[in-house]
């Protein structure tokens, strides 16, 4: 007979359906009470600890959500490098343009150079934030098609 699969997080509900207390569980996979208690809240489970408990509950243990936890957070650490990003090349900009703006205005020939400059930044400021911020991604994009051929999602 091929053992079942089953997540992690349902490792409390299947202790219940057989009725056992969470010192039952702890004793017939030889983990301790307080173990088992942090594995049922969510946290993290070493590989020996989720082989005990699958040979108890004549299971494989997965963690599907895991997976999906690791590249939440790595979309959400990328998005705060994009912001980190952004504001530094803006004080990069801002910074840059300090000594254009007073040698404009000491002589009024440099305001030129100087507009030539901020251009430039909102140029490269801006086409950074389409890139960086994709704010033309697939959500605008479904947005468009559903406000363009009247789809409900």
């Amino acid at each position: 007979m091929k053992p079942t699969t089953i997540n992690l997080r349902d490792l409390k509900e299947m202790r219940l359906q057989r009725h056992w207390s969470q010192e039952q569980l702890a004793e017939m996979s030889g983990l301790s009470i307080r173990t088992i208690q942090r594995i049922e809240n969510g946290e993290n489970a070493g590989f020996e600890s989720l082989k005990s408990l699958a040979a108890v509950f004549e299971i494989d243990i997965i963690d599907s959500d895991k997976k999906k936890e690791i590249a939440q957070i790595r979309k959400e650490e990328a998005y705060i490098q994009n912001i980190k990003g952004f504001y530094k090349l803006l004080a990069i900009a801002i910074l840059s343009l300090i000594a254009p703006t007073i040698l404009a205005i000491n002589d009024a020939s440099n305001w030129a150079v100087f507009f030539w400059l901020l251009l430039s930044w909102i140029v490269i400021i801006g086409v950074y934030s389409l890139n960086v911020f994709d704010l033309f991604g697939d959500e605008w994009k479904q947005k468009l098609i559903n406000k363009k051929f009247k789809k409900s999602k």
